[in-house]
């Protein structure tokens, strides 16, 4: 058993090291005490199997990545975020159709692939549609949005906005000489143009987060 709670510890401390939290996430989480999730960690005791299940959803690893010894080998981690199964405009605002909580699926991302954002709870995930944006983002691409505040966003970011009720994907300028913000396209596509709105009308604007990743398939 000795051997077993060492393999287990060891296994536990990676994970928590990948996903950058620390025991008192995992305990609450689990509904256990920071104690119970401490003797884990350090090697002093070995959980029910139960919670070593608990634990591996968690994680979105295999139960076996915790209970068995992998001196040579990487466990791969991956994560759950919303989904919405909707499709945010790469070329003109559109209207996107309201979507309440049980519309909301899950979708599973490895941890490599969404980097520093991994675990990120407030993330979401949803699609473009449109060529607006077709220079680095094609029709169709899966983009991971985080909520931000207006404030909090720096020019060229590119954003998720709402104007008038309808949906958008562009970058942000912000034009502090004539109080303006203007929302770019990035096409190969000449014919797409800014979308300005003038700081007076802020209140018909919405900024709904900003995209931090984007997954392309090829044709």
């Amino acid at each position: 058993m000795s051997n077993q709670r060492e393999v287990f510890s060891r296994n536990l401390r990676k994970l928590l090291n990948s996903k950058g939290i620390d025991q008192r996430v995992l305990s609450e989480h689990l509904g256990l005490s920071e104690m119970a999730v401490s003797h884990w960690v350090n090697g002093t005791k070995y959980p029910r199997m139960t919670n070593v299940q608990r634990i591996a959803d968690y994680f979105g690893v295999k139960k076996s990545d915790l209970i068995e010894e992998h001196e040579n080998k990487k466990v791969f981690t991956s994560g759950d975020y919303n989904y919405f199964p909707t499709s945010i405009s790469a070329g003109i605002p559109i209207e996107v159709d309201g979507i309440t909580n049980k519309d909301i699926q899950k979708i599973t991302l490895p941890d490599a692939i969404m980097g520093k954002w991994a675990g990120n709870k407030n993330i979401y995930i949803t699609k473009i549609n449109g060529d607006s944006m077709n220079n680095i983002m094609p029709d169709g691409s899966l983009i991971a949005v985080c909520p931000v505040r207006l404030d909090q966003l720096r020019n060229d970011d590119i954003v998720v906005y709402r104007k008038d009720g309808e949906y958008a994907v562009k970058r942000y300028f912000h034009d502090t000489v004539n109080n303006r913000i203007i929302f770019k396209p990035d096409s190969s596509d000449e014919r797409f143009a800014d979308d300005v709105v003038y700081l007076d009308d802020v209140e018909e604007l919405k900024i709904k987060g900003k995209v931090v990743m984007w997954i392309v398939t090829k044709d």
